[in-house]
């Protein structure tokens, strides 16, 4: 009896010191994840120094070749949670938030308060300019100076802040690629965002701009709501094909959540084109390959910046063909192996698909460049190519 309590004490003391290792592991992951810098910019103007803090990505000092999105927020209490969401929708692949480095201010800055003061009227076009010049020739250039940035930026803000997002938009929309808007002030015309909309959301143009506007019914976002409503009638009511512009109302939550649900909102709906494939029935793929390549350059050159894979889309088209056109299906998936050689998934789908069409030899050799190609990747990855081409082996066998 008193072997077998002890070897149950044992047993129990091991697990309860692996739970703290793991423990201890992720915190060290997170702490990691929330490492932060401090970045002094100047103010041309004034000549003062401003604050910001630079929230790197976990991967940031792992990752050297790697080029980050930025994020911007002009609120420091927005640190803790953009950071914290960011940390858990960015670990699991970079899905569904891209890694990125989040820009905040370092506490309240006076300066920086005055920068931001922009009322209505005549006098918002000078201390406008005053704070564009400073976020286009003074934080941003430090940022991507200092930090290594891939170009991609979002501004992210809660009502005036918000407000300072739209005027941006309206105003130098080339600073950001992004914008979350989360209960915007628009009463009393704060910052001419309301004059200037119509005008100027028709003159926008170069790049494709993504905008995530979103409000709610609170007590405290009722004065906004007409002019909430009247910026969307604009928005509806004008054919703005330099705007990918969503609108939510989040009605029956509270105020001090409206800036953490735009953000979550937001960021999927930024990156909804860089993470889900087109379905086969989608017009563009109902046109073939080539449309899916050419819609794909449009949002690499267009609208991120960066490479966007049309891999997937290209293996949804395929697979909807197999059955009924095998062989314009595998022509699919052969563009997809030459546009992709490194990618252990491009090959594997072509094979898939040979062994779907019981060209079981072809599955084989194609399976055996999948397993080559994924030994840059983590071992789970590899372990199941390995898998898939032991079960064709089997069954050439």
């Amino acid at each position: 009896m008193a072997n077998n309590f002890f070897i149950q004490l044992s047993r129990l003391l091991k697990a309860v010191a692996f739970m703290l290792f793991v423990q201890q592991a992720q915190a060290i992951e997170l702490a990691e994840s929330d490492f932060i810098k401090v970045l002094s910019v100047q103010n041309a103007d004034s000549k003062q120094l401003i604050d910001f803090n630079i929230t790197l990505p976990a991967s940031y000092y792992k990752k050297p070749n790697k080029r980050y999105t930025v994020i911007f927020d002009f609120h420091p209490r927005s640190q803790p949670y953009l950071s914290g969401l960011h940390d858990w929708m960015s670990h699991n692949g970079d899905w569904p938030w891209l890694e990125t480095i989040v820009v905040t201010p370092r506490g309240y800055s006076k300066a920086l308060g005055t920068l931001k003061t922009l009322g209505a009227g005549d006098e918002v076009s000078i201390t406008g300019e005053k704070l564009l010049n400073f976020l286009d020739s003074g934080l941003l250039k430090a940022v991507d100076e200092q930090y290594r940035t891939n170009s991609f930026r979002i501004f992210n803000g809660f009502t005036g802040n918000a407000s300072l997002g739209l005027y941006t938009l309206l105003n130098r929309p080339e600073l950001f690629n992004a914008y979350i808007i989360a209960s915007p002030i628009l009463s009393e015309n704060y910052a001419n965002v309301l004059l200037d909309a119509k005008t100027k959301l028709k003159q926008l143009s170069g790049n494709t701009r993504t905008v995530f506007l979103s409000t709610s019914d609170s007590n405290y976002e009722q004065a906004q709501l007409a002019g909430f409503e009247q910026l969307s009638d604009i928005i509806n009511a004008e054919q703005l094909p330099q705007l990918d512009i969503t609108t939510k109302r989040f009605d029956g939550s509270y105020y001090m959540s409206q800036p953490a649900l735009a953000a979550v909102y937001g960021i999927e709906a930024i990156f909804n084109d860089y993470h889900q494939a087109l379905k086969p029935d989608s017009a563009i793929s109902k046109r073939g390959a080539n449309a899916i390549l050419k819609h794909y350059h449009y949002l690499t050159e267009k609208k991120y910046g960066f490479e966007v894979s049309a891999e997937g889309s290209l293996k949804a088209l395929a697979f909807d063909k197999l059955a009924t056109a095998p062989e314009e299906a595998i022509e699919i998936l052969k563009i997809a192996v030459q546009q992709y050689p490194e990618s252990a998934y491009a090959h594997q789908g072509l094979a898939k698909a040979y062994f779907e069409l019981k060209q079981i030899d072809k599955a084989v050799e194609r399976q055996k460049v999948a397993l080559e190609k994924s030994k840059t990747m983590i071992p789970w990855h590899q372990r199941n190519h390995k898998k898939i081409l032991d079960q064709y082996q089997a069954a050439l066998n």
